[in-house]
């Protein structure tokens, strides 16, 4: 299924700006989110902070919400940028199985899925996490990871589900993306 032809957005990865992609890709939206902005999210962060950590030469590229040459935003900055964008975020308990979340309820509640999942990369020598977008387009939930050459339909709320529990029980945390009541 060609992302071109479903009408479906998919940004692929670049070095670790998968936030940024999962951003975009939940919003549909090439430049929903730039680079520039979720560094300023990042900044903001920063300053906002009351605990400010005292600055040392490698707070140039480390800084506590991201690096900033390879990009790997962190919970703080996907939080702030979707509230920017009026949403709300709820923690997915992992004590309890995917049958819990409604998938099926109605798409003015719940926005879309973001996961943390462990990675490894560059050959498994390098640790780290990964960001992943679900997201109900025309009534079917999609797998928009940035990882993946295109969106990857699932066939059912049921593979969703098994998906989502793969996830949960691999070291994987679900968010889910919320529209805020008015």
């Amino acid at each position: 299924m060609d992302s071109k032809k479903t009408g479906v957005y998919h940004e692929k990865q670049k070095l670790q700006f998968c936030l940024l992609h999962a951003l975009n890709n939940l919003f549909q939206q090439q430049e929903a989110f730039t680079r520039a902005r979720l560094n300023e999210i990042s900044g903001k962060l920063v300053l906002d902070d009351p605990s400010k950590k005292t600055w040392t030469p490698f707070s140039i590229v480390f800084k506590p919400h991201h690096n900033a040459f390879t990009g790997n935003y962190d919970i703080n900055v996907l939080i702030a940028a979707l509230e920017e964008k009026d949403k709300t975020v709820v923690w997915h308990d992992r004590r309890n199985a995917a049958s819990t979340i409604d998938l099926d309820g109605a798409d003015d509640s719940l926005f879309g899925i973001v996961l943390n999942v462990p990675a490894r990369r560059y050959a498994l020598l390098w640790k780290g996490r990964h960001w992943i977008t679900m997201r109900k387009i025309g009534g079917v939930w999609y797998n928009l990871d940035s990882d993946l050459p295109k969106p990857m339909p699932f066939e059912s709320t049921r593979e969703v589900r098994g998906f989502l529990d793969y996830v949960l029980s691999n070291g994987g945390e679900v968010l889910l993306v919320m529209n805020q009541k008015e």
